[in-house]
């Protein structure tokens, strides 16, 4: 999955801190237990004496099952001895073992050579976790889009705007749940503010990371002053680099940003790199298709007219709705 570099480093110090946490959480009960039950400690040597004398029985030959069966005796009894001895402390054997968040990979994040689990988990929960952080997203689901706002009067053909953007909601609910880092197209969301462009957007980003993919969600003027200013040397990262990577990369509010030759040649590359590498892109702006034309180059503006699936949003600014109900 194409999750940021940063999305990974930050689950491989989460993991890092659980297994040290559980690890040190051990070694405190350990050495409470044997404080107050020094023969608790003696009984850990013997018993790993004894499993070191099974290993040289075997080696050694002769009459090696009786002489197992006599170390297996052996052994049973200290454990038993201990299990005793932790009993009087309100304890368990297993209180003298790293309780690990994960059972299964003891908060490694790899389980025989594959992705544990539980990191597939986090990286989602950290994905989330940013997109979050810039965004309303816990609000911008597919179930809190109210359709109720669009106007259901029909035009001369028999159509409603209501009718248009339940069609719109429905095909991204599907986009979404089909999604697929190579097969699924490019949207181009084109509209007036305030029509549900970002909402839809946002539910697609989260429904996508939900389902293990990696998601960067970014306005075109954010993103692009990340890119200006490490391209400069004004700051640190990789923010390109990222953004060419990602499995769906959304761009909102195109044409907002401040336009000079780099900002046209960024966007450039990064839709020219991600078509290449079949990577999709999910471009929401307020332009109209001639006003794309003539606030970017011929070549630009071509490219996104000719290779993206245009959905257009229709109504009244629902924002100004929602204000004008409080």
């Amino acid at each position: 999955m194409g999750y940021d570099r940063s999305v990974y480093d930050a689950v491989y110090a989460l993991l890092n801190n659980r297994r040290l946490e559980a690890e040190q959480a051990a070694q405190r009960r350990r050495a409470d237990f044997f404080r107050v039950e020094p023969r608790g400690l003696e009984i850990e040597h013997e018993l790993s004496r004894a499993g070191s004398a099974a290993a040289k029985a075997v080696i050694r030959g002769g009459d090696v099952r009786k002489n197992l069966e006599q170390l297996h005796s052996h052994s049973h009894a200290l454990q038993e001895e201990l299990k005793a001895l932790l009993a009087k402390q309100s304890m368990s054997p297993d209180d003298l073992e790293p309780h690990y968040v994960c059972p299964l990979c003891h908060d490694c994040g790899s389980l025989d050579g594959h992705m544990c689990s539980c990191m597939k988990a986090l990286l989602k929960e950290e994905a989330l976790r940013r997109l979050n952080t810039d965004t309303p997203l816990t609000l911008c689901s597919f179930e809190a889009f109210d359709l109720s706002y669009y106007p259901d009067v029909a035009d001369k053909n028999g159509h409603t705007v209501r009718q248009l953007m339940e069609r719109n909601f429905l095909y991204c609910r599907k986009y979404a749940e089909n999604f697929d880092t190579h097969t699924t197209e490019n949207l181009l969301m084109v509209g007036k503010t305030g029509l549900g462009k970002t909402h839809l957007s946002l539910a697609i980003a989260s429904r996508v990371i939900d389902r293990g993919y990696g998601v960067i969600y970014g306005s075109a003027q954010n993103l692009l002053e990340k890119i200006q200013d490490e391209h400069f040397g004004h700051s640190d990262g990789n923010t390109m680099h990222s953004l060419l990577e990602c499995d769906l990369l959304i761009l909102d509010d195109l044409g907002t940003e401040f336009r000079s030759n780099f900002t046209v040649s960024a966007i450039y590359n990064i839709i020219n790199s991600r078509q290449l590498t079949g990577k999709p892109i999910i471009i929401s702006t307020n332009l109209s298709m001639q006003e794309m034309l003539d606030y970017y180059t011929e070549r630009f503006s071509s490219r996104i007219i000719g290779s993206y699936t245009r959905v257009p949003f229709y109504g009244n600014d629902v924002r100004q709705l929602k204000r004008g109900q409080h």
